[in-house]
């Protein structure tokens, strides 16, 4: 029989389970609120089988399950058989191997507890999959559960917008227990002194899916050893780690692989394998994300169009409609909708600027550029967003989104707001770009790049000597390289050739050929928006040598004259001796020596032209008088490359020139290595490789190991010999140098 208060009872249980309310529950199978009173209540006899099939339906309730509620088999006492709450395991789940294999672990050590209940607390973004890990993963385990299984969808991020008051969902759980409405305890502090007597040495599983925060979850926590709790929420729940012990299971992304599985469960494996193309390009624009990955899975099997459409569909500008389902329950921009909607003001502010962010990640300081606030507050502000699950902080003080977070926060942000705040952004990585980049080479001070005042509310980031520089350009290249493109995009052009110089050490020294052309070339193009015919020149001058070193001869030549024109019109007789040090590079590269012995003595009579002995101009000339000594050395004349290199090493010392006193020594050890004097050699090559170690010159470490290796061969120390060349062609085969082949001959041949 289906009726009486056994069948009212599961109805009530299923409906809290659920989150629903009478008025829900009665929309959603279309009956009056009365209807689903009475029948909670015990006063409707024999209900419709029609009525039972839409509760049925609307329970999601399937098998055995369905059969038993539409039977009646609910009028046994509740108290004398296992409480069964669980939804429907997830249909074709995948993936989370890692995950469900740290929820048996911790199920397997929760006999060796304390006498308290175990806890784990599953944390992650909306649509991660956090409910289908939580309920699959109950449904593996729930034999070893033979108490039951409670569950309760707290409704913590819901469309209602009415999170579950915990006295509530512990009503919910009595009922489920077999507590006749009668005997429950009239105050919430009874009831749930009894619910945890209830399970006090029973061996339950309680689910606690979908949690606003800490305090909606403690008081459910029963106090049991032989309990075990799963607690889902967006948030982190760091409170429940602190003081009950929980273990922290945070959810990321699906990986590639796991995110094809998806792909083929949901589609077929035949139909996946026709368009191997669009696979990759569907699991991109999802970022690993379930909920994403199945609404586009479902929006194929709707079309039945080819995968190609839907790839077409799944755009950056369009990427968040083509996942809309309509349905407020599954729709991407819905679900994330309600996160947003938990933040505080200012929060919420900075995650819509953070939409518009130009990189992958950013670190404290540059969020408080972006949010124009400092850079305490903006901790506070990343610490909120960080327990919402809107943003991860994957390293200490550095944040990244997900993409499709990131394209939800960048609809929410105004174009002119966004303006400010990019301009900010790129201010803070200017000027501590500049800032790193003198500290890496502090002689580059001679060169004036005049930097606009700081705006309001922006900081550069605290960077203390030349090891710091360099690992904040190697941590923020990405950053800046982004910078500079929106820089260049944006019309801010002071900052975007600016950008290029602030990194251009950091690219010269690290062989990042194709990043320093692109931003000399962005630099060029932003020059010519600016009255300021010194920059142009500059931006010319750079371009030549990055075009050079990348192989672009024809090129990188054509930047130089160029450069030497405009410098020659404005009488910069320094800029002229830098281009046609430049060009002295070039027709070394072309082979022709005579040439660029030219070049360098022109560069050296322009710099003993230029005027005062100033700092700048005594460290151009020094630069003149080691490749004038070069040359010589090159062309056979070593005597004469001993006298300009000896004195192009005194005055690189004089004013502590640490790269030009580096490429002195090379410059000696070559001359030396020529005369026969091997330990002169010796001695020089390696000094030189010290200092481009420990400036981070990759390139010219590797050149300098070959010479050295050559040395010691030439003086028949075939194992010293075989040790740098080895270290050499270390360097070259990770700079994917093509150079890297010579060496290889000379281990194989030589050695």
């Amino acid at each position: 029989m289906t009726g009486g208060s056994g069948f009212g009872l599961a109805v009530r249980a299923h409906r809290r389970r659920l989150g629903l309310s009478q008025e829900d529950l009665a929309e959603r199978i279309g009956v009056s609120i009365s209807t689903i009173g009475k029948v909670e209540a015990g006063r409707i006899s024999q209900p419709r089988p029609a009525t039972v099939r839409l509760l049925a339906d609307a329970f999601g309730l399937t098998g055995d399950a369905r059969d038993s509620f539409c039977q009646g088999a609910d009028e046994v006492a509740p108290a004398a058989r296992p409480a069964t709450q669980l939804p429907p395991d997830v249909h074709s789940f995948t993936g989370r191997a890692d995950e469900l294999a740290r929820l048996d672990a911790l199920l397997a050590g929760s006999g060796t507890r304390p006498a308290v209940a175990v806890i784990s607390a599953l944390s992650g973004m909306a649509g991660i999959g956090k409910t289908s890990l939580a309920v699959h993963w109950a449904h593996r385990v729930a034999a070893q559960f033979p108490d039951g299984q409670l569950y309760v969808n707290l409704r913590g991020f819901d469309p209602s917008g009415r999170v579950m008051d915990p006295a509530d969902a512990i009503r919910g759980f009595l009922d489920a227990l077999g507590v006749a409405p009668g005997q429950i305890p009239a105050s919430p502090d009874a009831q749930a002194a009894r619910y945890r007597s209830l399970l006090a040495g029973r061996r339950v599983l309680v689910v606690l899916d979908n949690a606003r925060d800490a305090e909606q979850v403690r008081a459910l926590l029963p106090g049991s050893p032989t309990a075990l709790v799963l607690v889902t929420s967006r948030n982190q729940l760091t409170g429940l780690l602190a003081t009950d012990g929980a273990h922290p299971l945070n959810l990321g992304a699906l990986s590639p692989r796991e995110s094809r599985d998806l792909l083929n469960d949901r589609l077929g494996i035949e139909r996946v394998d026709a368009e191997p193309g669009a696979v990759p390009e569907i699991v991109a624009a999802c970022a690993g994300l379930p909920l994403a990955l199945s609404i586009a899975a479902a929006r194929a099997q709707q079309s039945g169009f080819p995968l190609a459409a839907l790839v077409a569909d799944l755009t950056e500008a369009g990427r968040l409609n083509a996942l809309d389902t309509g349905d407020p329950l599954s729709d991407v921009r819905t679900i994330f909708s309600w996160s947003y909607a938990t933040l505080t003001p200012p929060a919420a502010r900075l995650f819509r600027l953070l939409g518009r962010h130009p990189g992958a990640d950013l670190s404290t300081v540059a969020a408080a550029a972006l949010a124009g606030a400092p850079v305490a507050a903006t901790r506070r502000l990343l610490a909120e967003l960080t327990r919402a699950s809107l943003v991860t902080e994957h390293r200490p003080g550095r944040f990244s989104q997900h993409d499709l977070l990131r394209a939800y926060a960048a609809e929410l942000v105004s174009p002119e707001e966004a303006g400010e705040a990019l301009s900010r952004l790129i201010a803070h990585y200017v000027h501590t770009a500049c800032t790193a980049n003198r500290l890496v080479y502090p002689n580059l001070d001679a060169i004036a790049v005049p930097l606009e005042p700081r705006p309001d509310g922006v900081e550069a980031a605290p960077i203390a000597g030349h090891d710091a520089a360099m690992a904040w350009l190697t941590t923020e290249h990405a950053n800046l390289l982004a910078a500079a493109a929106h820089a260049a995009g944006a019309g801010l052009h002071t900052y975007a050739w600016q950008l290029a110089w602030g990194l251009d050490t950091f690219h010269y020294r690290q062989w990042h050929l194709h990043d320093q052309v692109a931003t000399w070339q962005a630099a060029v193009t932003a020059a010519r928006h600016l009255d300021r015919p010194g920059v142009l020149a500059y931006t010319h001058r750079r371009l030549g040598e990055a075009y050079r070193r990348l192989g672009r001869p024809a090129e990188g030549s054509a930047q130089a004259r160029e450069a030497l024109a405009l410098f020659d019109g404005i009488g910069d007789q320094c800029g002229v001796a830098d281009v046609h040090l430049d060009l002295s590079m070039h027709a070394e590269r072309e082979g022709n020596l005579e040439e660029a012995l030219q070049h360098a003595e022109r560069a050296l009579a322009a710099t003993r032209s230029a005027g005062a002995a100033t700092e700048s101009v005594e460290l151009r000339t020094a630069r003149a008088l080691n490749t004038v000594g070069w040359f010589h050395a090159l062309l056979g004349d070593q005597d004469a490359a001993l006298t300009f290199c000896r004195e192009a090493l005194a005055i690189n010392t004089r004013w502590g020139d640490e790269e030009n006193i580096a490429f002195t020594l090379d410059s000696l050890g070559y001359a030396h290595q020529h005369r026969h004097d091997y330990e002169q050699a010796v001695d020089h090559y390696e000094r030189a490789i010290d200092a481009f170690r420990r400036l981070g010159y990759a390139s010219m470490t590797a050149d300098a190991l070959e010479r050295l290796g050559d040395t010691h061969h030439e003086a028949g120390k075939r194992d010293a010999a075989r040790t740098a060349w080895t270290e050499s062609l270390d360097i070259r085969t990770r700079l994917e140098l093509e150079s890297a082949e010579s060496v290889r001959v000379k281990l194989r041949t030589r050695s």
